[in-house]
């Protein structure tokens, strides 16, 4: 069940973070963060814990 939980909450902040590269690069209009570049940024390293929550759920050993 952590798996699931840690495959879920990484997919969910990989798809938050390119949402916020889409608005800090300008393509994703309609809020306050469109254009501001420090949103790039944020959603690169958004992206990189995403990654690093599914991939360390892969490797997890079970502890049963």
């Amino acid at each position: 069940m952590r798996r699931v939980i840690s495959v879920v909450v990484g997919v969910v902040l990989c798809l938050v973070g390119a949402l916020w590269i889409g608005q800090g690069t300008g393509n994703v209009s309609g809020s306050p963060m469109t254009g501001h570049s420090q949103w790039t940024y944020l959603g690169v390293v958004l992206i990189l814990v995403g990654v690093v929550a599914v991939v360390s759920a892969f490797y997890r050993r079970r502890t049963r």
